[in-house]
C-alpha cells in the first residue's frame, strides 16, 4: 500500500510584522535571521503579511522585505500573503512579482486578495463599493501578465493598451483562496497578446 501522507513533512512560516516596542530595523534584523534559520532548517516557505496603518503594518511592503530574505536564502520559498491587489495598479503588481521571483531564483509563491480591513483600505482612499471591482480587475490582468508577451485590458477601473511586458517571472505560482494554484510556466507556447474586456 502506498502511503498518502509525504515522508517529510511540509512546513513554513506566515508572519506579521507587528510592533513589538522595539526599534523597528532591529525587528526587521531578528526576521531575517529567523528566515536564514528556516531556510537551514529545510522549512518549505516564508510568507509574510501585508498591513498599512496599524500595529500590524510594519511590513507594508512585503515584496521589499522579501527579496532581502530571498538574498540571504537558497531553497525558502517566499511570498506575500497576501498581496493586496486592491491597492496597486496591476501592471506595477506584476512587475513587482516578476523582480522578487527572478531575485530569488523562482521561489516565489505569490498570495493574492482584495484586504479584509476596511478601514487600511479607506487610508489609500478605496471605498468598499470599489474593492470587489479593483480587485477582481487586478486579479485578471496579473493572470494575464504571467504569460507574456503584449497586454491589454479595458475595465471599469483599468485600461491598458497593448503593453509590452518586459519582465517575466522565473517561476512564480499564485496562491487565490478557493482555487488551485497557477502556474504560468504549465502554459506551453509563444507570448501572446492577452486581451481582456469587461463590460
Amino acid at each position: 500500500m502506498k502511503n498518502a501522507l509525504p515522508s517529510k513533512p511540509t512546513i513554513g512560516i506566515f508572519d506579521h510584522l507587528d510592533e513589538d516596542g522595539r526599534h523597528i530595523g532591529s525587528q526587521y534584523a531578528d526576521r531575517l535571521k529567523l528566515a536564514e534559520a528556516c531556510d537551514d532548517l529545510g522549512f518549505y516557505a516564508y510568507h509574510l503579511a501585508e498591513h498599512h496603518c496599524t500595529p500590524h503594518g510594519s511590513g507594508a511592503s512585503p515584496n521589499l522585505f522579501l527579496s532581502s530574505v530571498a538574498q540571504r536564502t537558497r531553497q525558502l520559498r517566499v511570498g506575500p500573503l497576501v498581496m493586496l491587489l486592491t491597492l496597486y495598479h496591476p501592471l506595477r503588481a506584476f512587475e513587482e512579482i516578476c523582480m522578487l521571483d527572478q531575485l530569488s531564483g523562482g521561489r516565489v509563491e505569490l498570495g493574492i486578495g482584495r484586504g479584509s480591513l476596511q478601514a487600511e483600505l479607506s487610508y489609500f482612499g478605496i471605498s468598499a463599493d470599489a474593492v470587489p471591482g479593483r480587485y477582481s480587475e487586478a486579479s485578471e490582468i496579473v493572470i494575464a501578465a504571467m504569460k507574456g508577451g503584449k497586454l491589454s485590458y479595458r475595465g471599469r477601473h483599468f485600461e491598458l493598451n497593448s503593453v509590452p511586458l518586459t519582465l517575466r517571472p522565473h517561476h512564480a505560482r499564485i496562491l487565490r483562496h478557493g482555487s488551485p494554484p497557477i502556474d504560468p510556466n504549465r502554459q506551453a507556447g509563444p507570448p501572446r497578446m492577452a486581451q481582456i474586456s469587461r463590460a
